[in-house]
């Protein structure tokens, strides 16, 4: 049997290996009546599938269940989620790639291949020798990288200052001056027990009969 030209006429998708199957179509089909949904429930309801991302029924998420990741990350960091935040990190051993007097920015980083992408923020840490005089300018950096890179006759640019966190002072309480200077002592202020006064010669005379 000759094969057919293909034209804009007879062109259609390859066909399915499976037929669709066509649910609460009879009792005789097979998906029929409940439509192999059982009966009743959440599952069996439209929409049921639905869940976002991590949700496990109201308990709390795996996500939720496990540690923080340590590092530079935000209050609200989790392992996994659109709240996570964080720097990637690049010792200083891996700048041996460069050579004396190189500039190491981020750009210079994916040019020597130490990281793949600028999209996240650089921070330089302090594993491994520097021998060679560089100038380094990344986000962030660690003190022991900072003193390794000056101590190889280096210079260390932040792109990004560090926020300062504002701490509120509490305002002291004038209290001393409401205060009088002295105060009148007052009986059992001290915590003794005050004297009653001795009676007369006249409290003490016995009346006539």
């Amino acid at each position: 049997m000759p094969e057919k030209q293909l034209n804009l006429s007879n062109l259609a998708p390859a066909q399915a290996r499976e037929d669709r199957k066509r649910v609460g179509r009879g009792m005789g089909s097979g998906k029929g009546r409940y439509s192999g949904r059982g009966i009743k429930g959440q599952k069996s309801r439209s929409g049921s599938h639905k869940m976002r991302a991590g949700f496990e029924g109201g308990q709390m998420p795996l996500y939720m269940r496990l540690g923080k990741l340590r590092g530079a990350t935000s209050k609200d960091a989790m392992p996994i989620g659109p709240f996570r935040t964080y720097t990637q990190p690049v010792n200083v051993r891996d700048l041996d790639r460069f050579g004396a007097g190189d500039e190491v920015t981020p750009e210079t980083l994916v040019e020597k291949r130490v990281i793949k992408n600028t999209r996240t923020d650089v921070k330089l840490l302090g594993v491994g020798e520097v021998t060679k005089k560089l100038t380094v300018r990344v986000h962030a950096i660690s003190a022991s990288a900072r003193e390794k890179i000056e101590g190889a006759g280096g210079s260390v640019e932040l792109l990004r200052e560090p926020k300062v966190k504002k701490v509120r002072h509490r305002k002291a309480k004038a209290v001393a001056a409401e205060e009088p200077d002295t105060a009148e002592e007052q009986p059992g202020a001290s915590g003794e027990e005050p004297v009653a006064d001795e009676p007369t010669a006249e409290e003490t005379q016995e009346p006539e009969e």
